[in-house]
């Protein structure tokens, strides 16, 4: 699998050196992937590890994030962390903290799962950016618009979509919208996925009526056996 060391991504990507330039810039032209590389100090695993929860994800608030006893290297991943809220937040973003065991899957739609294992764009009705970070385990991946296919485009595929709507023609697009269909994409032979990597931080392009980019395809990872992630998503 590529890394964000092996640039460009078919001129997709752009690596700014701040994260006011990263809050700043703009996507325009083929870019819809934007990318503060950082090389984090602190022990953000030592986070993931003090925190215990039975569901498959946990969301951690920042008075959880304050109360944690922690070293001296978890403190400044604690400081990292909440500086990261705070900015975003000053932004007008609205981020969480996610330590995230394994996502649900989706089992109903066997030829075409809908969960975010699956290569997908986000939908807005508003012009809004989706902003990334994993600060421990596995990174989310991203993949060039044109080295995958949108699903419902791919014959077999549509025709078991055809057999599962019950309607009109007219209604089709309309249902494949829906059920969110429509925003899962598979990836043409030889084309290799780029990992976000640890650490950087990601703002990536929506599907929204305002945009002037195509929306960046990007995927959760497959979490390794008993590591849970720690990531930053708005």
């Amino acid at each position: 699998m590529n890394n964000t060391g092996l640039l460009p991504l078919e001129n997709q990507i752009k690596c700014v050196e701040s994260f006011y330039d990263l809050l700043s810039t703009d996507f325009h032209n083929k870019i819809n992937a934007i990318y503060w590389k950082r090389a984090l100090i602190g022990d953000f695993g030592e986070i993931v590890h003090k925190i215990s929860f039975q569901e498959n994800i946990k969301i951690l608030n920042e008075d959880e994030l304050l109360k944690l006893q922690l070293s001296e290297n978890g403190e400044l991943a604690r400081e990292i962390l909440l500086n990261d809220l705070k900015v975003l937040k000053d932004h007008g973003a609205k981020p969480t903290l996610n330590i995230i065991k394994n996502y649900e899957r989706d089992t109903d739609f066997p030829f075409l799962p809908t969960d975010v294992y699956s290569f997908h764009v986000d939908r807005s009705p508003i012009l809004v950016d989706t902003f990334l970070c994993t600060y421990f385990g596995e990174p989310s991946d991203i993949i060039p618009n044109s080295k995958a296919t949108q699903k419902i485009l791919i014959p077999e595929i549509r025709e078991e979509l055809k057999k599962l709507y019950d309607g009109n023609d007219a209604g089709f697009e309309a249902f494949l919208s829906e059920y969110f269909f429509d925003l899962h994409y598979a990836l043409k032979p030889n084309a290799k996925p780029i990992s976000l990597g640890i650490g950087n931080l990601w703002k990536l392009a929506v599907d929204c009526p305002e945009s002037k980019v195509l929306p960046c395809l990007h995927r959760a990872p497959k979490e390794k056996k008993g590591q849970s992630r720690l990531l930053l998503i708005c």
